[in-house]
């Protein structure tokens, strides 16, 4: 995973859009991730729910993988299992401190295999979303499922110092500057200025590819 033969491409495997919502009066922004895998459904849904198959893309997790349990991501997100329908849809509160947000990932199937379609919907908080915009939230996405495309193709776990030294390369440099250009697109489709949305979408780069130690923005909150 520390190095990708071709990274404009991988990260054009995600078709990524931008929504304007609202929960409870509140507004929201939604980012919608979209994209193909070789695996047939049940394959998918497998790795995106065995507790034991999860950290070999992703991150080890505990808790009750049920609806009305309640999980936690190491080092990450927790919260609560809203919905499960295998092996279609399941939805999940994503909670990072006080910041509660929804998660919903639903498989399609398609040409032979597997559509995955993630939504993340959040509460806005106008200053992080100026400044950091959709990428904030939407890169961490864009590498989760490119783990879970590298495990998929390959059955195997993705070995974490692999992992660690992605953002570090120039190959993942472009792959996270070809992502975050993407979503600073979206945004503006959705009604952002363009030149801002692209501005955000470089902060969130430099961000992302820091040196460890530097701030980096998450996948708590809608920017």
């Amino acid at each position: 995973m520390a190095v990708i033969a071709d990274p404009v491409s991988v990260a054009g495997l995600v078709v990524r859009e931008v929504r304007t919502g609202s929960r409870d009066g509140t507004p929201t922004r939604v980012v919608v991730a979209r994209r193909g895998y070789r695996g047939e459904p049940g394959d998918v849904w497998n790795a995106l729910t065995d507790p034991e198959r999860i950290p070999r893309w992703f991150l080890p997790v505990s808790g009750e993988l049920r609806v009305g349990g309640r999980y936690r991501f190491e080092g990450n997100a927790g919260g609560l299992v809203q919905e499960c329908r295998a092996p279609e849809t399941f939805a999940v509160t994503w909670e990072m401190g006080p910041v509660v947000s929804w998660l919903r990932v639903t498989l399609t199937p398609e040409d032979g295999g597997t559509l995955l379609e993630l939504l993340h919907e959040a509460p806005v908080d106008p200053e992080l979303w100026e400044r950091f915009g959709p990428s904030a939230v939407g890169l961490g996405w864009d590498l989760g499922l490119l783990g879970l495309g590298l495990h998929l193709d390959s059955g195997e776990a993705v070995d974490p110092a692999l992992a660690a030294g992605l953002l570090t390369s120039a190959e993942g440099v472009e792959f996270v500057r070809t992502a975050a250009e993407g979503w600073a697109s979206a945004a503006a489709a959705d009604g952002d200025e363009t030149t801002a949305a692209r501005e955000a979408a470089e902060r969130t780069v430099a961000a992302y590819t820091a040196a460890p130690g530097d701030d980096v923005p998450g996948n708590g909150t809608a920017g």
